[in-house]
């Protein structure tokens, strides 16, 4: 617990000190207009309150990753932790950050817009399809967890229960899409933040009552359970929105069309990213006393149960009945909002890339219509073969961490090109180490080109090699 107690430490240092360095370096105007003011249409560019933005921004990026992630990742051990604190603090949060004050700083513009500026109209290109996918993979990958869920709180666990769920939130997508973002999501996502909010603080004082005996940092970061899968790159593509996720800067763009002053982009984008450490970290110290100290057996569980049922019998058996269902609404609430919000942002980046008008609603139906053909033919195919949650989170995973190289490499350039002294080492070295994991995790998992005892050094030779190329360009570009 000691551990535990040090990280939270920690990522409230961050905050307070490296997060305001990261806003000086950027630099933030407060006499800016934003684009919610200038390009305000009551549809997706609209004024809105701080405490609203930073609670749907919060919600647009915790999904189930900084649950589910943080349950799985903490079989690896107290470097869960560390992955955790240091990858939010050095790379989740710049990242969050940066690509939610270019978006300010470009009009509001969506994710590809962006590394086409920094990276090249050929990159751009990649990256609108690349992207594209990647939102309509977490559109689908979100219907499964919590239709899961629901299906067990409501105490039917047949396949016609689970599919009834999953029609209801399919619906509520399609919906929360296509209408203005303060007509649903602005009224309703405070409401769930609280829930997720409530459920992180409950299990914190459920910790801190229950005092358990688990592994600290200094008993070695070793993996407890399974020494073939080593924890570089695997941890850091388990546990992705916990830490740094790519998705996290296709949904900064929508909040960024909301902020009515730059000076309001540390608490919402770096400020929501370490709000979201601190709920994995939650995670990652209940599952570890869940999997190593005796604590499934506790709850009726076992050392194999999977991360939705760890969540239904913590929380039911924390925090009791009505604060159990509180708390499972919270982890239901997360994916729901990340998902219907992931379908919205890939409206706006095809809208962005075909210039297309979304305020007259046959506009917006237009775009939206075949982006849910494709999400319920992926939902069909997977459940039709009976792969589910785990087939689409396969390849969620390593895309998810791509799309944060590609988004930390453009705010890179950015700070080089518009920034004097060493500045771009704030998002360089992120950059590097993501690319390292997204490559070595290719070819040593998806791939397995690599055996296991090689990934360390594979690893640190793509990160030598990606900043050897940085610098070549860099170098370059100055003498042109």
């Amino acid at each position: 617990m000691i551990s535990f107690l040090l990280c939270i430490v920690a990522l409230v240092l961050g905050y307070l000190v490296y997060g305001r360095f990261v806003d000086k370096v950027f630099g933030s105007d407060p006499k800016r207009v934003t684009p919610a003011i200038s390009k305000a249409d009551g549809i997706d560019y609209i004024a809105l309150p701080t405490w609203k933005v930073f609670m749907i921004q919060f919600l647009n990026i915790a999904g189930t990753g900084p649950i589910f992630g943080a349950i799985m990742g903490a079989k690896f051990g107290p470097s869960s932790y560390l992955w955790i604190v240091l990858g939010c603090i050095f790379a989740g949060a710049v990242h969050d950050y940066l690509s939610g004050m270019l978006s300010l700083r470009h009009g509001g513009a969506g994710l590809p817009e962006i590394i086409g500026t920094y990276l090249g109209k050929t990159t751009k290109g990649v990256m609108l399809c690349f992207t594209a996918l990647l939102l309509l993979l977490v559109g689908a990958v979100f219907v499964y967890s919590p239709a899961e869920i629901l299906k067990n709180l409501a105490g039917d666990g047949s396949n016609q229960s689970f599919m009834i769920w999953v029609a209801i939130i399919f619906a509520y997508y399609i919906i929360a899409t296509m209408l203005p973002i303060d007509k649903i999501i602005g009224k309703i996502y405070p409401l769930f933040a609280v829930a997720l909010l409530f459920m992180a603080a409950g299990l914190m004082v459920g910790l801190f009552v229950k005092w358990p005996a688990i592994p600290e940092l200094w008993d070695g970061l070793t993996n407890r359970t399974s020494a073939a899968t080593p924890i570089f790159p695997c941890l850091f593509i388990t546990i992705a929105c916990g830490a740094i996720s790519g998705f996290h800067a296709t949904q900064s763009p929508l909040m960024a069309r909301c902020l009515e002053n730059e000076k309001l982009g540390r608490p919402v984008f770096y400020g929501s990213m370490i709000t979201e450490g601190l709920v994995a970290l939650v995670w990652a110290a209940v599952s570890s006393y869940f999997f190593f100290d005796g604590g499934a057996e506790q709850v009726g569980g076992s050392a194999s149960s999977s991360a939705p049922q760890v969540v239904e019998l913590v929380s039911k058996n924390w925090l009791g009945v009505i604060g159990g269902i509180l708390a499972i609404l919270g982890v239901v609430a997360a994916p729901i909002t990340s998902g219907d919000t992931a379908l919205r942002s890939s409206r706006l980046i095809i809208a962005d890339a075909l210039k297309f008008n979304q305020k007259p609603i046959k506009n917006r139906l237009a775009i939206s219509i075949p982006i849910f053909i494709i999400v319920a033919l992926l939902l069909w195919f997977n459940m039709a073969n009976q792969k589910g949650f785990d087939n689409i989170w396969g390849y969620f995973g390593w895309a998810n961490q791509t799309l944060a190289v590609f988004s930390l490499w453009a705010v890179t350039v950015y700070l080089t090109l518009h920034k004097k002294g060493l500045y771009y080492l704030i998002a360089l070295v992120p950059a590097c180490f993501m690319t390292a994991v997204s490559i070595t995790y290719l070819l040593s998992v998806k791939v397995p080109l690599i055996p296991v005892e090689d990934v360390s050094t594979t690893g640190l030779g793509i990160f030598a090699v990606s900043a050897g190329l940085y610098y070549f360009w860099k170098n370059r570009k100055h003498h042109i």
